[in-house]
């Protein structure tokens, strides 16, 4: 039987009693999970939202809490990625909604918004798997998988008629 100590007791007892994870964040601007004992990028800051780990970032030597900024931080990384999500009026109006009398209000809408959209996302996931019998995605992989493999069947068949039935198609070794 292993007994832990100091530190390694300390987060197992968080681990157990489902308390966040602690990500301390050190002067250089790294960020070091204090459960996996490395450290993160705001790549894996974003793998643990999507995972939905609870966590906490403390900034290490002011020991206040600064998962919010970090939280922008990725959000801006992904809209500066790839295909934004937010536009540039959207973002506007967000500025403007800050001071205001309906700060608090503006807010909590947008984030009861989002809870709704995200779970009509998932209803409508669980009508669709239970009418088809499987997920949209992996149904979406399936038929992909299946078209792929009808268009190769296809081509085959077009290479052998252009060549003839006697010749072998392209990229066949002569085997004599």
């Amino acid at each position: 039987m292993t007994v832990l100590t100091g530190y390694a007791a300390l987060q197992h007892q968080r681990r157990t009693m489902s308390e966040p994870r602690i990500i301390k964040k050190y002067p250089n601007r790294r960020l070091y999970d204090t459960v996996e004992s490395r450290y993160i990028t705001l790549a894996d800051v974003r793998r643990l939202v999507t995972e939905k780990v609870e966590f906490l970032v403390v900034d290490k030597t002011s020991q206040e809490d600064i998962t919010r900024s970090i939280l922008l931080q990725v959000i801006a990384e992904q809209e500066h990625e790839g295909n934004p999500m937010m536009s540039q009026d959207f973002l506007a109006q967000i500025i403007r909604a800050y001071g205001g009398a309906m700060q608090n209000l503006a807010g909590d809408y947008l984030e009861q918004s989002l809870k709704l959209f995200t779970a009509q996302q998932s209803q409508i996931r669980d009508r669709v798997r239970s009418m088809v019998g499987m997920d949209p995605m992996s149904s979406m992989t399936h038929l992909a998988q299946e078209n792929f493999q009808r268009w190769r069947q296809m081509q085959d068949a077009f290479f052998k008629s252009m060549m003839g039935a006697n010749s072998r198609p392209p990229g066949e070794e002569h085997k004599d």
